[in-house]
């Protein structure tokens, strides 16, 4: 008997020295993306009758309490069925890293939005990794450009000094009345 616990416990610390080392290499790691799809199948097998209230709900917002009692528990049943069917598909092809199916991905994801089902068995790839940034280029500087200032003539200008002493004259007068 004391054979047996000594195995097992070998089994449990090599299985968490396993564990701790996929978490803690890189994020795209093929352990960690198994890891997710069993906590996937888990909950998609195991909450998979949260779609009957779920779907209950949402039709009797969109329309009223009989057609969301009626048509919503069918729209219930089918959803059900689907994520049960999606869980089973998953625990099956557990070892290949797929993306998921069901969205949104667990039931209480966005609970108002109604669960649809995308492609099957696509391949969960990493995605390339961009650098954050480019290195700048130096670009060398130059000196400033100054240009002279032009001289500024009055006969330039619309107005002059004695068309200004008109309208001040002009505007002191309306101003009295």
């Amino acid at each position: 008997m004391n054979k047996y616990n000594r195995f097992f416990v070998t089994l449990l610390f090599t299985g968490l020295i396993g564990s701790y080392a996929t978490i803690s290499q890189a994020e795209c790691s093929y352990g960690q993306k198994i890891g997710e799809k069993a906590l996937r199948t888990l909950t998609n097998m195991g909450t998979n009758i949260l779609e009957l209230p779920k779907n209950v709900i949402n039709v009797t917002n969109e329309s009223n309490i009989f057609y969301g009692l009626t048509g919503g528990g069918f729209k219930g049943l089918l959803n059900m069925v689907g994520r049960m069917s999606v869980g089973l598909a998953d625990l099956i092809s557990l070892p290949i890293p797929t993306k998921p199916v069901a969205y949104p991905l667990y039931i209480w994801d966005d609970f108002d939005i109604d669960t649809t089902y995308n492609g099957v068995f696509r391949l969960d790839t990493c995605p390339e990794v961009e650098p954050v940034a480019e290195t700048p280029v130096v670009q060398p500087v130059s000196a400033p450009v100054v240009a002279p200032r032009a001289p500024i003539v009055d006969d330039a200008t619309p107005y002059n000094q004695q068309t200004n002493r008109q309208l001040d004259t002009l505007f002191k007068k309306r101003m009295m009345k």
